[in-house]
């Protein structure tokens, strides 16, 4: 869904990993490990890029995951998260967005599949910029974190934004009727974000702003 010309967003919500947080290789670090722990196929860095074309869906299908297992490999990468967090860098310019859509009187927000207390550490001093946090979303629950998002800061989905770089993110925006905008440096590579028809694809923090 997208504003009407010339009229801002009064909400934009971010997701973190990926997004403003360079988090990808901490991810390739732990996969396989993790891989080990519950029982599912482990990956090279070919087969990982070749996956970052697909949805969450198919990645499942591909590394044998079995679904009971989700919730639990959840909590376990955002325990291994939480104990590096300090170690994964924001990336550059996305300190600076956050505090010049803040002056603009934007608010922000987080959704994220990661802990809130992991966030708070990675975004440091900027965590004080966020005015409402929807965090550890199961992989397929960020529909319902975005709409509590809406209930909470009394905005319509029609004045609101997510800002993320998965196929699910834009699924989600779609469901909750928010406008979707992708970013190219994420997770899902940018012509599988663009089949997905977001409102933007961004290549740059300064077209954030600009499109804000």
């Amino acid at each position: 869904m997208e504003r009407r010309q010339g009229i801002g967003y009064k909400l934009a919500i971010f997701d973190v990993d990926g997004t403003l947080a360079n988090s990808l290789p901490w991810f390739a670090e732990v996969l396989n490990d993790t891989a080990d722990r519950f029982g599912f196929r482990r990956t090279d860095a070919a087969e990982r890029e070749a996956l970052r074309a697909l949805g969450a869906r198919e990645i499942i299908r591909r590394l044998g995951v079995p679904p009971w297992k989700l919730p639990l490999i959840a909590r376990h990468m955002r325990r291994q998260k939480a104990l590096t967090a300090h170690r994964v860098p924001l990336f550059e310019g996305a300190s600076e967005l956050l505090r010049q859509l803040a002056r603009r009187g934007i608010t922000l927000a987080i959704v994220s599949s990661d802990s809130e207390a992991s966030i708070r550490v990675t975004l440091g001093p900027d965590a004080a910029l966020i005015s409402y946090f929807e965090c550890s979303a199961a992989l397929f629950g960020k529909r319902r974190k975005l709409l509590a998002i809406l209930r909470r800061a009394g905005v319509p989905a029609g004045d609101a934004i997510y800002i993320a770089d998965e196929l699910r993110d834009a699924e989600a925006a779609q469901e909750a009727g928010i406008a979707f905008g992708a970013v190219a440096w994420g997770y899902a590579t940018p012509a599988a974000l663009e089949a997905r028809h977001p409102l933007a694809l961004f290549h740059d923090f300064d077209g954030i702003a600009a499109r804000l």
